[in-house]
């Protein structure tokens, strides 16, 4: 073995599974397999492995531009582009890179920048306890702190989080002392926290809390974004038009990396001038990517010309009603859906990321080939919108079957 897979643990992990291609929902192994990639593998995927309208328009674009250096240069793709996410956000400017995490970075630079090039001083960055923003350092700071980052704990710089139950009071008392810079936010659902939810009137209170206190509100739409909580972008269910934006994951469909990070003409005008040190220094070598681009503009117009808002409704209605079910049974804590997120907190005694419930819930569903990675004790329904309704239904029942076996290992154990 060379490669070096993410969140892994090689000591024990076993073979990693093979896939030759992928359909629709599908995912197909070199040994013949046919899975259901009911997690949309890792968030991205939105309309579908291998959607063919954005397979043709990324081939059409391969074969006229590829990649072009991205300072001092653009292209018609990235134009295209970036006029789309702006008449979708209402944002002014898009700068371009190429994934969630740096999305990020950029967000929390844009922001410190700002109150320095225009001489106020303010540095405190303000996110919510139980927060993930990615794996680089400065969105591994603004996330909540735990087993992800603990081993660089010494090396994040401070970042103030607001306890999740409390939000709104937490953050009052921060801006009783001034000098908070930015609050960043993953809108309505916390995805690697195992899909915490918080309701839309309370990120209506956070933002307007901002406003009062002429704080930067960044919402990392990085996993919410793009339909995955019923709206294009979950901000919308608040009513709330953050001043800086971060995207990724299903912005190209699922098919090539790219993050996006949307700000207000106010910040823009911070890193404005005749003085280049005052310039925004930040840049990945695929910045603007024209193949990357073609696939997110190909995404966008499947949004025009399918009905994608119905397949998310009809995700929804399915979800509502397995939660319902899933409630009433004696092993199960919790139940929670938002647009096409389904969580199910199930009961254990060693709960957390690090669970000895997670590695048995995955190769159970596995081994009933249905791709669902638990987070923790949490299992989390993700899927892409063109899967069908009893494919749902093979996912909920599969999930049936698995804790009912582990509730019957567990009673014999007991007997």
């Amino acid at each position: 073995m060379t490669i070096w897979h993410p969140f892994t643990q090689h000591g024990i992990a076993g073979d990693a599974v093979h896939i030759e291609r992928a359909e629709g929902s599908y995912l197909y192994t070199k040994d013949g397999r046919k899975i259901i990639d009911a997690i949309s593998s890792w968030w991205v995927n939105t309309h579908g492995h291998c959607h063919p309208k954005i397979v043709r328009a990324v081939q059409a674009q391969a074969s006229k531009l590829e990649q072009v250096i991205f300072a001092g240069f653009t292209h018609e793709r990235a134009e295209q582009l970036a006029g789309k996410l702006q008449k979708l956000t209402g944002q002014d400017h898009v700068f371009f890179s190429d994934s969630g995490s740096t999305a990020v970075e950029v967000a929390l630079k844009m922001a410190i920048g700002y109150w320095k090039h225009t001489d106020k001083p303010r540095s405190r960055i303000v996110a919510l306890e139980g927060g993930y923003h990615g794996d680089t350092f400065g969105a591994m700071s603004a996330g909540g702190r735990s087993v992800y980052n603990d081993l660089y704990e010494p090396y994040l710089f401070d970042v103030e989080h607001l306890p999740f139950d409390d939000m709104v009071n937490g953050f009052e008392k921060i801006l009783q002392n001034g000098d908070v810079a930015a609050l960043i936010v993953e809108p309505l659902v916390q995805g690697a926290s195992g899909m915490k939810m918080y309701s839309a009137e309370t990120l209506k209170k956070l933002s307007d809390l901002c406003k009062k206190h002429d704080v930067f509100l960044i919402a990392d739409e990085v996993m919410t974004g793009f339909g995955r909580t019923g709206t294009m972008f979950a901000c919308e269910q608040a009513n709330v038009k953050p001043d800086i934006i971060c995207l990724s994951k299903g912005l190209t469909g699922g098919f090539l990396p790219m993050g996006a990070t949307l700000c207000s003409d106010k910040i823009f005008q911070a890193f404005y001038s005749k003085d280049r040190s005052k310039m925004f220094f930040h840049s990945s070598s695929y910045t603007g990517n024209s193949l990357a681009c073609a696939a997110a503009l190909a995404s966008l117009k499947i949004w025009e010309s399918e009905p994608v808002l119905e397949r998310i409704q009809a995700i929804s209605k399915s979800h509502k009603i397995a939660a319902a079910k899933f409630l009433q049974r004696p092993d199960v804590s919790d139940v929670r859906y938002l647009g096409t997120v389904l969580a199910i907190d199930v009961k254990t005694n060693n709960d957390g990321y690090l669970s000895d419930l997670a590695p048995k819930l995955y190769a159970a569903f596995m081994a009933q080939d249905i791709l669902l990675r638990p987070i923790g004790n949490t299992v989390y329904i993700l899927p892409p919108y063109c899967i069908k309704t009893e494919e749902l239904e093979q996912i909920y029942d599969c999930i049936g079957r698995t804790l009912d076996q582990i509730r019957d290992e567990g009673q014999q154990r007991a007997a």
